[in-house]
């Protein structure tokens, strides 16, 4: 087990180096493109590297514009969770909650996390605010869609074994159903990270006074494709790192709860 996963390691590296060295192969000695339309890899990590520390041409370094959309894409994403999560539980779980909420909610989800962001600056102005609900609504959705899946795909004869045993239904909720559906519920916690980093950005380039969206929209005004790349390089990098630290932390939550069941 320890070598396979060694090996996909390495997979994973070699695929990052394949592509690095393709594009530099392609640009900076084919020059197939203009350093002024693609620039190659070295020149996006002097860019890079200097940028950490340079506020220029958008008046913040990279670290401020990463911690400015973090700040929001994670109060956002944590509120989409805390209402969303246990929204989907009790809908799934309770057939008049369902009933009442599902016909809103029915209407609501199909409207994408991006169509809020007029409405919201309306609203609310430019500020956090705007920014802050349109995540959570990003994020909401597949919260409430995943558990209420997770909770509905427990299977009847779990139910009736507690029932056997007279568990109570709020017994049998929380020590079968959820339990059960602890690996869809955090599929959809990993679904709202991509949306809500995903609209974070989208709202930033449209109304904002930092972060990466505004630095991506405001090198792209003075034609900097570094910069742009840059910015998408730590789009990326955030999102793969917190991908991972999800994909750990489901992991020993699913095995813990197998564990203990």
């Amino acid at each position: 087990m320890k070598r396979r996963k060694e090996t996909y390691w390495w997979l994973s590296v070699l695929s990052i180096v394949l592509f690095v060295a393709v594009w530099w192969f392609c640009c900076d000695v084919l020059k197939l493109t203009k350093s002024s339309t693609l620039p190659g890899p070295i020149t996006i990590a002097e860019t890079f590297i200097k940028k950490l520390t340079s506020t220029a041409p958008d008046g913040a370094t990279l670290p401020q514009h990463i911690f400015s959309s973090l700040k929001i894409a994670l109060g956002g994403w944590a509120m989409g969770i805390l209402i969303g999560t246990p929204l989907g539980i009790f809908m799934a779980w309770y057939k008049k909650v369902d009933l009442f909420v599902r016909p809103l909610f029915d209407l609501l989800r199909p409207v994408p996390g991006l169509a809020w962001i007029p409405l919201m600056i309306i609203l609310f102005g430019i500020g956090l605010t705007p920014k802050i609900v349109t995540v959570f609504l990003s994020a909401f959705v597949p919260c409430v869609v995943n558990s209420y899946t997770g909770i509905r795909q427990t299977k009847d004869v779990h139910l009736w074994v507690g029932q056997t045993f007279g568990a109570s239904d709020t017994q049998m909720l929380v020590h079968i159903a959820i339990p059960t559906a602890l690996p869809l519920i955090m599929t959809g916690v990993r679904v709202a990270l991509g949306a809500a980093w995903t609209c974070i950005v989208a709202a930033e380039m449209l109304a904002s006074t930092m972060g990466l969206g505004y630095m991506i929209q405001q090198a792209r005004g003075i034609y900097r494709p570094d910069i742009i790349i840059c910015g998408m390089i730590g789009i990326g990098a955030i999102g793969a790192v917190f991908s991972g630290v999800l994909s750990l932390i489901e992991n020993k939550i699913v095995k813990g709860v197998r564990r203990d069941g």
